[in-house]
């Protein structure tokens, strides 16, 4: 009990970015994991480098297959239920969002793991990149991952 039997990672060296207003997958922040046994726990890593438009907000969340996980509780009724949101005074800076879950998936099915994102209204998320529209050197691109690990019970 206790023993980590499989690792699988998703490293995302390219950049991705959206403006939708909904939660939507990013691109190439996606594993899957087929556990061994039902009584098996998913420990998940995420490592995220994200930016934004001055001020503006970007929500992410987990997901194990279209169900959102390690996300807030409902507080009010217009507040998105998130894992991490970004929001810095500069389009210039990322953020790193780094986190990690235990999940209890209870299955030996192939299981997804996956991050989705949404953007406030009127600016454009990225990741891995910083200032799109510059091309030097000081804005330099990043990678992100999504790691799970079966932990035998």
């Amino acid at each position: 009990t206790g023993k980590i039997l499989q690792v699988i990672q998703t490293a995302k060296t390219d950049t991705d970015s959206t403006t939708s207003t909904s939660f939507v997958d990013m691109a190439g922040m996606t594993v899957s994991i087929t556990p061994s046994a039902a009584t098996s726990k998913v420990l998940v890593f995420v490592d995220l480098n994200v930016n934004s438009g001055d001020l503006y907000m970007v929500n992410m969340r987990l997901l194990r297959d279209s169900t959102a996980i390690f996300i807030g509780d409902q507080a009010n009724s217009n507040r998105a239920r998130s894992t991490f949101v970004h929001r810095l005074k500069d389009h210039q800076t990322y953020g790193n969002y780094a986190g990690q879950f235990l999940d209890a998936p209870a299955t030996t099915s192939a299981t997804t793991y996956k991050m989705q994102w949404a953007e406030e209204s009127g600016a454009t998320a990225t990741l891995n990149i910083a200032d799109m529209g510059s091309d030097i050197f000081k804005y330099g691109t990043t990678s992100s991952t999504i790691t799970v690990m079966e932990v035998g019970a």
